[in-house]
């Protein structure tokens, strides 16, 4: 799968405008999950999955870093995510439909803090890009 010019080109500004918010970006997007797919929170039984707790922000922000990390590598997210792919299919066995849940979740948390930049084509740009990541985290599965 590839991205056109223009959707890189929006996937860079939105995520400009992310990186200052990673951790409430993060954080909302893991709450929203948990909430809307309960069956999530089995690969988190050591965490405190309450709103805004100190576990759900830092792993919340670290799920945003990795996003950045393939955004800035937008040629080689597979590169940049590769260590991430092998974590989550060998050692933590996550179900790889889970990124898809998380994809959704992170779709919506856009759209409630950058409703002016979250155009059909910000949406489009944001869905592809992030079928792409959830397919380098699933490679290893394969």
């Amino acid at each position: 799968m590839s991205l056109t010019k223009s959707e890189r080109a929006i996937i860079l500004a939105m995520w400009a405008k992310m990186a200052t918010k990673m951790e409430e970006i993060g954080t909302e997007t893991l709450h929203r999950l948990f909430c809307s797919f309960p069956q999530t929170k089995t690969y988190f039984p050591h965490f405190d999955l309450h709103a805004g707790s100190a576990q759900l922000r830092a792993h919340g922000a670290k799920v945003v870093a990795a996003l950045g990390d393939a955004a800035k590598n937008i040629d080689n997210v597979s590169g940049a995510l590769a260590r991430l792919s092998e974590m989550h299919a060998y050692i933590l066995r996550v179900d790889p439909v889970n990124f898809k849940l998380l994809s959704h979740c992170l779709l919506v948390t856009l759209a409630t803090h950058f409703p002016a930049d979250f155009t059909a084509e910000a949406h489009e740009a944001w869905d592809k890009f992030m079928s792409l990541v959830s397919s380098v985290l699933t490679e290893k599965y394969r």
